[in-house]
């Protein structure tokens, strides 16, 4: 067998631990340190691909659409992004670690054609708090892929997104009719009930981490209303 060869390592902010990247041949991995283990894989991401198609469907024939995606990951959220807008469009990325912008900017890119090249896209590097709460409305689809669901578990500033006070904020820069799409390893009850709370008209959609198997992953979206 293929041995794993690393590649590089990052730290995540606040103590949140350390990622790992590696290739073994043409397959890409990123792991956290401890017992969360792998966290992202270069064949495994359907459900980041459905957390585009569904969140930003309703863009097909917005000629000026702007979109924020929150989690630069292994690239396919922006690259599925990007297949659903317009070519006028834009589509800015937050990402916390800016290695993982470099490994995205190397052979990694690859994996997902290289969305970063693509002259929508923005890279702002940093906590996507920074773009969500100037209650300015801005995006017309907001797409967060920042951590494991509604209770942060790679980085603590996380869990400020999926409070009352977060959603409240991020309603605010969503544009009318916006759509603000999360990604989710699973269900959860009272987050659905949070976003209702906080305006959103809100349905979830199961999406398998694989096409057609593997983990059944949750995607909340929630709508702005007009």
């Amino acid at each position: 067998m293929v041995p794993w060869v690393k590649l590089g390592t990052a730290q995540i902010p606040n103590n949140g631990g350390e990622l790992t990247f590696s290739r073994r041949d043409e397959e890409f991995s990123i792991r956290l340190s401890g017992i969360r283990g792998e966290l992202m894989n270069s064949r495994v991401y359907n459900s980041e691909k459905e957390l585009s198609q569904l969140g930003c469907a309703h863009l097909k024939s917005n000629p000026d659409a702007h979109v924020l995606v929150g989690g630069l990951g292994m690239g396919y959220t922006l690259a599925a992004a990007l297949n659903e807008v317009t070519p006028s469009s834009r589509v800015t990325v937050a990402e916390l670690i800016p290695e993982v912008v470099e490994w995205n900017q190397g052979p990694l890119g690859q994996c997902a054609k290289n969305p970063l090249q693509d002259p929508r896209t923005t890279v702002k590097i940093g906590d996507v708090k920074h773009l969500l709460n100037t209650r300015i409305p801005t995006y017309d689809a907001i797409l967060l892929d920042v951590d494991n669901g509604p209770e942060g578990l790679t980085h603590s500033d996380n869990n400020w997104i999926y409070s009352l006070d977060g959603l409240q904020d991020i309603y605010e820069v969503l544009k009318p009719r916006g759509m603000l799409a999360i990604w989710s390893a699973g269900p959860d009850y009272l987050f659905t009930v949070r976003l209702k709370k906080a305006g959103y008209k809100v349905t979830t959609h199961i999406a398998r981490a694989r096409k057609g198997k593997g983990s059944k992953h949750t995607i909340f979206l929630a709508k702005k209303p007009a």
